[in-house]
C-alpha cells in the first residue's frame, strides 16, 4: 500500500502507469473521464487493443481479454484483490463536496492483489496517515520550477500558454479574443466529449494554434506542452454559491505549466472583472508564495456516504445514505443530486409501486443517473421519472431507445445546441450501459457513441471554424503592439472599416461597435477601433471647426453636432453662477463654459483644447441675441444701481424677461430709478414689467434652448395665439391670457398704451370730471388679431370698462352710438384673474378680473360664468323697462375727492407715471 503526493508535475501518473504495466492485470480510477481516455490510450499503445478496457458511465470499450482497466472514479468496482494493481488519481478530491464521497469511498476499499497505490495532493498526507496507518507514503519534488509572472494583458500572452475560465461563456470570449490576436485557439472543456477534447488538444500540440482555452479540467492531470497558466478568473461557482479558489486548487492549475525540465509561470489576466471593489485581478502575497512553494494547509477532513446501503424500503434506504460515519476525519457528505431526486421521486406517486429490495436497488439505480445536461434537481427528477416509468415493464425497447437516439441525430446548430445534443445523447449513452435496462443493449450503446462520435465532430467543427479557421484581420494580429500599423479606415458614413470588414460606426465623437457583432466580439472590436481613434477624431474635429460649423445647433443645454453626430451632445453649456436647478439668476450671460462630454475623451489633447476653443468662439456669436440679458445682469452686478433696482432686476433675469406688475415689487422701487431701468430696454407697463428685446423669436428659443427657461416657446413669437394652440397650463414664454386667446405682452402692452392715451385726451378736455367716460376705437387689437370680446376682456384686466351703448330702438334708423368706457384702478388687496398658470411660478402670465361683483344668481353673473368657460350665452338681452338703470352700468358711488390714478393702491398705483411717459 503506497501513497505517492505531490505537487502537478511530478510524474506521479506516469509512476502509476508503469507500475501498472509491470503487473498481471490493473485497474486505475481517474477523477475526468478525459484523464481516463488519455491514460486509456497510452496504455493501450503498450499493452494492444485486446488487453485494455475503457470504462466510464456512458462509455464501455471492454474487451474479452481485457486486463488493464480504465476508470471514472463513479464507474470503478469496489473491487477488493481481483486486479493485481489498483491505482487512484487525485485521491484530494475525497474533500470535495459534491463527489468527494466517491474517492473517499475507493480510497478505504479499493484494494490491489500486490500493490495498491493512491495519487494526490501533498495535503492529503494526514488523512493518509488517519484512514491507512500502514501505507507507505512517498513525496516526490516537481521536475520544474514554478513562478509568479504577475498580470498580462490578452493581447501580450507569451505562446504556448493556456487561459483558464470557469464558465462556458467565458471560455468562449477568451477563444474567440485569441483569435482575433493571434489566429486561433483550442478549447477544452469537461463538457466536451472524449473525441472532441483530444481533437481540439492536436491542434495545439501540433503547433497550429499557440493558445488553449480551458476550465479548470485542465487541471486533472492533462498533459500538455504548455509555458505559461493565465487565469481569466480566481472564482468559481462551485454548486451552491460562488467563491474564490484556494491556493491548493490554484497549485493544481497552475501547476500545468512547465513539464518534465522545463520551466512554467502563471498569473492573471489584466482587463477581466474584478474580484473585489474595483481592485485588479490579482493573486495574493500568500497565495503566490504557496504555489511556488507547493505549501498548503493540510486537508482535515474527507467526506464519506454509505457505500453499501440497505434497500429493504425506500425509507431505509435513505436513511442509509443520510446516516454519519463514525471516523473522527470523515464528514458526512452533502447531498448530492443522485440522493435529493431519490427524495423527491420517494414522495411522488411513481413510487408507490416500489417494493421489496431489487426494485428499492433499481429505483436507486435509476436516480443515480448524472445529470449531464445540468437541469438541476426539479427538472432531472422530471427525466428520471420517465424514464422510471418506462422501465416499469421491465426493459426499455429497442424501438424506443433507438427513436430517442435519433431525434439526436442531427448535425445542424451553433456550439451551444451540439453541446446540449452531446449532453443528452450521454444520457442515453449511459442508460444503455445498464445490463438490465434496455433490450439490445450493445447495439443501442453502439447507435449512441455513433451518434455522439458524429456530434463531436461537428462540435469540434464548429469550434475550430469560430475560434481557428476563420480569417485573422491585420487589425487583430497588430492590435496591442503598433497603433499606427492598424489599417482602419473611416468611411463618408461613418463606418469604421479593415480590409472592407465594418466594426462599428462613429457618431460624433463616440465609437459604436458593429451592432451585428456577439457579446464575444464588442471587447475587442471596441479596443480595435479605440486604437485607430485618437488619429481619426483628431481629424474630424479639425474638419468640424473648418467645415462643420453650420451643422452645429444649441440644444437641450448642450452644443449638439447634427451633422454624422446624429444629434450628439459635444459640450454642456453652463453659467457663471448657474444654479443646480438650471436657472442661471444673475449669472455671465455673456461668458458660458463649456463641459465637453465623454465622447471626445479619446480626442488628443491639442485636439481637445483647439476644439473647445472653436466650440467657444461659435457659441459667444450664437449668443448675441442674449444681449439684452447680459446688460441686465451686469447692471444687477452694479452696486450704484441701488438695492431696489438690483432686487427688480435680478427678478426680471430670473423671469427671463417679463414678469407681471404684481410680482415686480413696484411699491419698493423708487420713481427716480425708473429712466435708469428704461435705459437698459426694461418697459413699465400696465400689466407687465419686460425687456422687450427679449420677446423676439431669437432669444426665446435660444434661452429654451439653453435650458434656461423650460417653459414652452412659440418659435415664430406670433403676436396672438389662437384657443388651444398651447398645452393646457403651459402659456408660451412672453404671452399672457386675453379671454380665450393668448397675446404677446409687448402687443397687450401697446393695446393698453392706446386706450390710456384715448383717455387722457378726453380726459384733458373734462378736467372737472371725475370718471370722464371715453370712446375707445378696438381696431387695432382686432389688427392685431384679438377678437372684439377678448380685446374687451384684456382691457378688463387693466380696469377699463365698457358701457355698453343703448340699441336703437326697432324701427329706428341711423349708426349706433358708440360703447363708453371708463377706468377704475384697482384697489389695494384686489388680485386679478390668474389661468393655467402655477402660483408659484414666477414667470407665469396671469389674466385679470373684472373689478365689479355680480349678484349670484343674476343673469349678468351667469353670463359672466358662461362667457369664462367659452360657452356663448344665447339668451336674449333683457331691455331695461322705463325709468330702469342699466344692469351692467355700475351705481354711481357716493361722491368723495378724486385720489387720481397716481395715488391709486394695488398693482396699478403710480399708473399716471404711464400716462406722462
Amino acid at each position: 500500500m503506497r501513497a505517492v503526493l505531490g505537487p502537478t508535475n511530478t510524474g506521479k501518473t506516469h509512476l502509476a502507469i508503469e507500475r501498472m504495466c509491470g503487473h498481471s492485470s490493473g485497474m486505475m480510477g481517474f477523477p475526468l473521464r478525459l484523464l481516463a481516455r488519455e491514460v486509456y490510450d497510452r496504455v493501450r499503445s503498450i499493452k494492444g487493443d485486446k488487453a485494455v478496457a475503457l470504462i466510464t458511465g456512458e462509455e464501455r470499450i471492454e474487451p474479452p481479454q481485457a486486463r488493464y482497466f480504465l476508470c471514472t472514479a463513479e464507474a470503478m468496482p469496489r473491487t477488493m484483490g481481483e486486479h493485481a494493481f489498483v491505482a487512484i488519481d487525485e485521491a484530494q478530491l475525497g474533500a470535495d463536496p459534491e463527489r468527494g464521497h466517491i474517492f473517499t469511498d475507493r480510497l478505504l476499499h479499493a484494494r490491489g492483489r500486490e500493490e495498491t497505490m493512491i495519487l494526490g495532493s501533498a495535503t492529503l498526507e494526514p488523512m493518509i496517515k488517519a484512514l491507512i496507518p500502514k501505507a507507505e507514503i512517498t513525496t516526490r519534488p516537481r521536475f520544474s520550477t514554478l513562478s509568479h509572472a504577475g498580470i498580462c494583458k490578452l493581447s501580450r500572452l507569451p505562446k504556448r500558454s493556456a487561459v483558464v475560465a470557469f464558465s462556458v461563456e467565458q471560455v468562449y470570449a477568451m477563444a474567440e479574443a485569441l483569435r482575433r490576436f493571434r489566429g486561433g485557439a483550442a478549447v477544452v472543456m469537461g463538457a466536451l466529449s472524449p473525441e472532441t477534447r483530444n481533437k481540439q488538444v492536436e491542434l495545439f500540440q501540433s503547433g497550429e494554434v499557440d493558445y488553449i482555452v480551458a476550465t479548470d479540467a485542465i487541471g486533472m492531470g492533462l498533459n500538455l506542452d504548455l509555458d505559461h497558466v493565465a487565469f481569466a478568473a480566481l472564482a468559481k461557482f462551485d454548486g451552491r454559491r460562488k467563491r474564490r479558489l484556494t491556493p491548493s486548487e490554484m497549485a493544481q492549475i497552475a501547476g500545468r505549466a512547465g513539464r518534465h525540465q522545463r520551466d512554467g509561470t502563471f498569473g492573471t489576466l489584466s482587463g477581466m472583472s474584478a474580484v473585489q471593489q474595483g481592485e485588479p485581478l490579482a493573486f495574493t502575497d500568500e497565495e503566490i508564495y504557496a504555489t511556488e512553494e507547493h505549501r498548503f494547509a493540510p486537508l482535515t477532513h474527507l467526506f464519506w456516504r454509505e457505500a453499501e446501503p440497505r434497500f429493504d424500503t425506500l425509507g431505509m434506504l435513505i436513511a442509509d445514505l443520510e446516516s454519519r460515519p463514525d471516523h473522527a476525519v470523515l464528514r458526512g457528505a452533502p447531498e448530492a443530486i443522485d440522493l435529493a431526486v431519490l427524495k423527491r421521486l420517494a414522495e411522488d406517486p411513481v413510487a408507490q409501486g416500489v417494493g421489496g429490495a431489487g426494485a428499492v436497488r433499481r429505483f436507486w439505480e435509476a436516480c443515480s443517473l448524472p445529470d449531464f445536461r445540468s437541469l438541476g434537481v426539479e427538472q432531472h427528477a422530471r427525466f428520471v421519472a420517465r424514464l422510471w416509468q418506462d422501465l416499469g415493464q421491465g426493459y426499455l425497447g429497442a424501438d424506443f431507445v433507438a427513436a430517442r437516439i435519433a431525434e439526436l441525430d442531427r448535425m445542424q446548430g451553433d456550439i451551444d445546441t451540439l453541446q446540449g445534443r452531446i449532453a443528452a445523447v450521454r444520457s442515453w449513452a449511459y442508460i444503455c450501459q445498464r445490463p438490465d435496462w434496455v433490450l439490445a443493449r450493445d447495439e443501442m450503446a453502439a447507435r449512441a457513441r455513433a451518434v455522439e462520435a458524429k456530434l463531436s465532430d461537428a462540435l469540434h467543427a464548429r469550434l475550430t471554424e469560430r475560434f481557428v479557421n476563420r480569417r485573422t484581420t491585420l487589425l487583430m494580429k497588430s492590435l496591442g503592439q503598433d497603433a499606427s500599423a492598424l489599417p482602419v479606415t473611416l468611411e463618408p458614413d461613418g463606418h469604421l472599416t479593415v480590409e472592407g470588414e465594418s466594426i462599428g460606426r462613429l457618431e460624433g465623437f463616440r465609437f459604436h461597435v458593429d451592432p451585428s457583432a456577439g457579446v464575444a466580439d464588442r471587447r475587442m472590436l471596441l479596443a480595435a477601433g479605440e486604437k485607430a481613434l485618437p488619429a481619426l477624431l483628431a481629424s474630424r474635429a479639425e474638419w468640424l471647426l473648418t467645415q462643420g460649423l453650420g451643422e452645429l445647433e444649441i440644444a437641450g443645454g448642450a452644443i449638439r453636432w447634427q451633422g454624422q453626430g446624429q444629434g450628439r451632445a459635444l459640450a454642456e453649456i453652463t453659467f457663471p453662477g448657474q444654479a443646480g436647478s438650471g436657472q442661471a439668476g444673475s449669472g455671465q450671460f455673456g461668458s458660458p463654459r463649456l463641459a465637453l462630454s465623454r465622447d471626445l475623451a479619446l480626442l488628443p489633447e491639442v485636439s481637445r483644447a483647439s476644439l473647445e476653443a472653436g466650440l467657444a468662439a461659435w457659441l459667444e456669436a450664437q449668443l448675441e441675441p442674449l444681449a439684452p440679458l447680459r446688460k441686465l445682469a451686469e447692471a444687477a452686478r452694479d452696486p450704484e444701481a441701488g438695492s431696489q433696482a438690483r432686487a427688480l432686476i435680478i427678478t426680471l433675469i430670473e423671469a427671463r424677461g417679463v414678469v407681471s406688475r404684481e410680482e415686480a415689487g413696484l411699491e419698493h422701487l423708487p420713481k427716480e430709478m425708473r429712466p435708469f431701468l428704461r435705459k437698459l430696454g426694461v418697459t413699465f407697463g400696465a400689466l407687465d414689467i419686460f425687456a422687450a428685446p427679449l420677446l423676439k423669436p431669437a432669444p426665446r428659443r435660444l434661452l429654451h434652448a439653453l435650458g434656461l427657461d423650460q417653459r414652452a416657446v412659440n418659435e415664430a413669437m406670433l403676436p396672438v395665439l389662437a384657443e388651444g394652440a398651447w398645452t393646457k397650463g403651459r402659456l408660451p414664454a412672453g404671452y399672457r391670457f386675453a379671454g380665450t386667446q393668448a397675446i404677446r405682452v409687448d402687443l397687450a402692452e401697446k393695446i393698453l398704451r392706446a386706450a390710456f392715451d384715448a383717455r387722457a385726451g378726453v380726459a384733458a378736455a373734462h378736467p372737472k370730471d371725475r370718471n370722464v367716460r371715453f370712446p375707445l376705437d378696438l381696431a387695432l387689437a382686432v389688427s392685431i388679431g384679438l377678437e372684439a370680446e377678448n380685446a374687451r376682456r384684456l382691457l378688463g384686466n387693466a380696469g377699463f370698462h365698457c358701457d355698453r351703448a343703448r340699441p336703437l330702438p326697432e324701427g329706428a334708423h341711423g349708426a349706433p352710438a358708440p360703447d363708453r368706457w371708463h377706468w377704475r384702478p384697482r384697489r389695494p388687496g384686489e388680485r386679478g384673474e390668474q389661468r393655467g398658470q402655477n402660483r408659484g411660478d414666477r414667470q407665469g402670465n396671469r389674466r385679470g378680473k373684472a373689478p365689479e361683483a355680480r349678484a349670484p344668481g343674476s343673469r349678468d353673473h351667469e353670463k359672466d360664468k358662461a362667457k369664462d368657460n367659452g360657452i356663448p350665452d344665447k339668451r336674449p338681452e333683457k331691455r331695461p323697462g322705463k325709468g330702469e338703470r342699466r344692469p351692467d352700468r355700475p351705481a354711481r358711488p357716493a361722491p368723495k375727492p378724486d385720489t387720481g390714478p397716481a395715488r391709486a393702491g394695488g398693482a396699478f398705483d403710480k399708473l399716471a407715471d404711464l400716462l406722462r411717459g
